[in-house]
């Protein structure tokens, strides 16, 4: 049934927020002169995609987790983006394509080794990484591997359609800060 909801709500996300996301597409383009973020990161059964998002920091930063970047590597327009969460807008497409769900643990990187093995242990990875989940409205991030793969474990043991609304509901209502940076 989440398969069914994660498809109508990116597909139709997309079609109704296309021309906010061309104008994002464009300041983007002045801002960074690359719009798009795409990055491999760790899928259903530890299988690698493409995770796209609206690119927040300058093109040569080091690929790492979030709370490892430097901060300043954020633009200003990039600030924008996280604060307002538009930056993960393009993920909707990951969700039409099965990569994702709406409501899942968050993809990490392949390097993320502790955040992996914890992952992994719990059985994380028997399900589809989201865009936002228990953890997200609650601040837990990729700085703690240890509570986050807690966190994720026990959203994904007691998902019901109810709770998936929920979290997607709190995270458009403005609940939770996203990834920390630095």
């Amino acid at each position: 049934m989440r398969r069914f909801f994660d498809f109508i709500f990116s597909v139709g996300g997309l079609l109704v927020i296309w021309p906010v996301g061309l104008v994002l597409y464009v300041i983007g383009l002045f801002d960074t002169g690359s719009p798009f973020f795409i990055q491999e990161r760790v899928g259903r059964y530890k299988k690698p995609f493409r995770l796209v998002k609206f690119r927040t920091m300058r093109k040569d930063t080091k690929s790492v987790a979030s709370h490892l970047a430097d901060p300043a590597a954020i633009t200003p327009f990039g600030h924008f983006l996280r604060k307002t969460k538009l930056d993960e807008l393009p993920q909707l497409i990951n969700v039409a394509r099965g990569d994702m769900s709406l409501v899942g643990p968050r993809p990490n990187l392949f390097n993320q080794e502790e955040l992996l093995a914890e992952r992994d242990k719990l059985g994380v990875y028997k399900h589809l990484p989201g865009i936002t989940g228990l953890a997200q409205i609650n601040d837990i991030d990729m700085s703690t591997p240890l509570k986050l793969a807690q966190t994720d474990a026990k959203m994904m043991s007691n998902l019901t359609i109810s709770l998936y609304f929920r979290y997607i509901f709190a995270t458009v209502l403005g609940k939770g800060r996203g990834d920390r940076v630095g």
